[in-house]
């Protein structure tokens, strides 16, 4: 069994955890948290690519990815960014809940797990 650990400067996770082919992500959000949706959700996005690279993959290499959005009145702007962001014939399996978030300014996370590229 091979597991990588990345990112592990936090007591509590890894930022990205390898096992055999297999990236999991940790929860990743805006960098900027008094920013909209539309905003939030592009940079959480541009961490995820950032965090891919690092792990030796991509986004057309993404599985599956669950985004949890503070409120659902945010869903449709959230998907315009999405939509733009995912390439054509890639699209992961997805899944989009509302949940409480850990700050009360955070509008989006989300949580990816990839293949590594070959």
């Amino acid at each position: 069994m091979n597991i990588t650990r990345l990112g592990t400067e936090r007591r509590r996770m890894s930022k990205i955890v390898i096992h055999n082919d297999t990236i999991y992500l940790c929860g990743q959000v805006a960098e900027d948290a008094s920013a909209d949706i539309k905003q939030q959700t592009q940079t959480m996005l541009a961490k995820v690519d950032d965090l891919l690279v690092q792990a030796g993959s991509d986004r057309k290499h993404i599985l599956s990815a669950t985004i949890y959005i503070k409120d659902m009145k945010y869903f449709s702007e959230m998907n315009e960014v999405w939509d733009a962001w995912v390439i054509e014939g890639y699209a992961p399996a997805r899944a989009c809940v509302q949940a409480q978030m850990a700050r009360p300014e955070l509008l989006v996370e989300i949580s990816v797990t990839a293949a590594v590229c070959e």
